[in-house]
């Protein structure tokens, strides 16, 4: 009962997640103004905005114009659910309410979910999701991780992790007169630092490049995508950066358990 109610929370959540990622390109409040149809501009009632359901009672079409709603719309709000559950269950949440990792967690994987979808569909990471999050990450992580003799010592892994992830992405940036990389990218370099700390920084950039090779040969491959596409990295950085955030700890344990 207490996962149901976390996927109906996370669901519910992932559908407001949709209204900023579809209003932020526009320059749209993401708190003032209603719902519509992108196509009519229906303003849509509430029966019309129930996670999921609605989208399925619709048969995936404007209830006036009869025009097809995007997939994104369910899949947000069923993947938000899913992660949700997930980190309930990750973090043991049946056995504690009070664990502080799985309320942070919530928002970076909701902040990350906007990342994905506006760089997917967009090509573009904003700064109105990456610069306050920074704050937040920062902050929450030496709130949580920090004490009276080790305060300064987590603020510096966290500097040092902010800065390897911007500093990575900004030589590629420089380098390629931003033809690799784009400043959205070197922003989401410096959130990854501070979300991750040191040395998970580097799990989570690792895998980003690795996923990002893997993905492109197959595009490459099935002629989706030529040499010169642009293509949407920051997708990878968060995959990379989920990654190493929940498994980080122990891909390091392993890695250097190969070395001694």
């Amino acid at each position: 009962m207490l996962y149901l109610l976390i996927f109906i929370i996370g669901a519910a959540i992932g559908s407001f997640l949709n209204v900023v990622i579809c209003r932020l390109p526009e320059k749209k409040s993401v708190v003032k103004g209603r719902s519509e149809c992108p196509h009519c501009k229906t303003v849509l009632s509430a029966k019309d905005l129930i996670p999921i359901l609605s989208f399925f009672a619709l048969k995936g079409k404007c209830g006036k114009c009869k025009k097809k709603i995007s997939w994104q719309y369910p899949l947000v709000e069923l993947v938000t659910g899913l992660l949700f559950v997930f980190l309930a269950s990750f973090y043991n949440l049946g056995d504690s309410l009070a664990n502080p990792l799985f309320y942070r967690d919530l928002i970076f994987v909701s902040a990350l979910i906007i990342v994905f979808m506006t760089d997917l569909r967009f090509y573009l990471i904003f700064d109105a999701v990456t610069l306050p999050m920074m704050v937040f990450a920062f902050g929450i992580n030496v709130f949580i991780f920090s004490n009276s003799d080790n305060w300064l010592q987590v603020i510096g892994y966290l500097a040092l992790a902010g800065v390897v992830g911007g500093a990575f992405f900004y030589v590629q940036h420089f380098v390629s007169k931003g033809k690799w990389i784009g400043g959205g990218d070197i922003r989401l370099g410096v959130l990854m630092g501070f979300m991750l700390g040191w040395p998970k920084i580097i799990v989570g950039i690792f895998f980003a490049y690795i996923i990002g090779a893997f993905i492109s040969i197959l595009l490459l491959s099935g002629q989706k995508k030529k040499m010169k596409s642009q293509v949407p990295f920051g997708v990878f950085l968060v995959i990379g950066t989920l990654i190493a955030l929940w498994w980080g700890d122990g891909i390091l344990t392993w890695y250097l358990g190969l070395l001694i």
